[in-house]
């Protein structure tokens, strides 16, 4: 099985934000994760990324809020995604 593109979406939230979503669904786990997804979402304000959710190779899933980085349980995509908008939300 081949990596699947689930999710690439950019969506403008005003002049001056965007948040972006990638999410992949792989054949194996990525190294510190125990799930067959991939992610990145971001939220951009101002040409700055104040928060990101991703499960970067190793680091297993985690969010950055500004400088903080914070664990994160991962669940399903579904709620991957309705917990990022509940922080952008939060945020904007």
């Amino acid at each position: 099985m081949k990596a699947t593109n689930l999710l690439n979406e950019r969506i403008i939230i005003n002049e001056d934000a965007f948040v972006e979503m990638v999410v992949w669904e792989i054949p194996e786990s990525a190294k510190g994760s125990d799930h067959l997804y991939k992610y990145r979402l971001a939220l951009v304000i101002n040409q700055e990324c104040v928060m990101r959710y991703d499960n970067e190779t190793g680091k297993g899933d985690h969010k950055h809020v500004g400088d903080t980085e914070l664990d994160y349980e991962f669940t399903t995509p579904e709620q991957l995604i309705e917990d990022f908008w509940k922080n952008v939300e939060a945020l904007t």
